[in-house]
């Protein structure tokens, strides 16, 4: 099977670690505290190449020897934005490497007949034009759930924004490319295909259920 051609502005973060526990995940038999705890290793990891392009100031410190100039962040600061209610999973690792963060939610849900999605809650900080903000959620599967959470982060007047998930479709990257061409995404895994039903093939199944075993 061919690999799917990317696009330019999305990025696959192929780090060992993360696709052997991404492969934990992906196994039907992994329970939901497993599954729990593999989401928030991978998050952490994938926190790491998010931030990869932060930019960095000098300031002088007190070392126990001596003084010194030494880096510490620069500019803006972030705000991580989670998709209710699966996108929790990826928030609370993220949290992990960045607890100054703030956190904003937005609640959709997709309509199981029109695969559109359907906003039920948006909570987003007051300052968040001033940060950059990481819109968090595990599957990019269709791409209108992933589509509209940036289309109210945008709303809201934030200009620098990413989009930080699991596992994406090439059809759902293409949707939200469409409708935001200057969003990167940063990805464990492009897999192959939607099914009939909008889930990833192969995927992971249904993400907040497997999250929470609601199902």
């Amino acid at each position: 099977m061919n690999a799917p051609v990317l696009p330019s502005n999305t990025f696959v973060v192929d780090h060992p670690m993360i696709q052997h526990k991404l492969t934990l995940m992906r196994r039907s038999r992994t329970p939901a505290n497993e599954f729990r705890l593999l989401l928030r290793e991978i998050s952490m990891l994938l926190a790491y190449e998010v931030t990869r392009d932060m930019p960095l100031e000098m300031i002088e410190i007190e070392t126990p020897l001596t003084t010194m100039q030494a880096p510490v962040v620069a500019g803006k600061k972030l705000c991580l934005v989670s998709v209710l209610r699966a996108g929790g999973g990826i928030l609370e690792g993220m949290l992990e490497i960045l607890p100054a963060a703030r956190v904003g939610h937005v609640g959709l849900y997709r309509d199981p007949v029109s695969l559109q999605a359907v906003e039920y809650y948006l909570k987003l900080p007051r300052d968040i034009s001033e940060r950059t903000a990481i819109v968090v959620d595990p599957m990019l599967a269709t791409g209108n759930s992933a589509a509209a959470a940036v289309d109210q982060v945008k709303a809201a007047g934030c200009q620098s924004i990413k989009f930080v998930c699991l596992i994406a479709a090439p059809e759902g990257l293409k949707v939200f490319h469409d409708a935001h061409p200057d969003v990167p995404v940063y990805a464990a895994a492009v897999d192959s295909h939607l099914n009939d039903h909008g889930y990833i093939v192969p995927g992971i199944g249904d993400a907040g259920d497997r999250i929470f075993g609601t199902k």
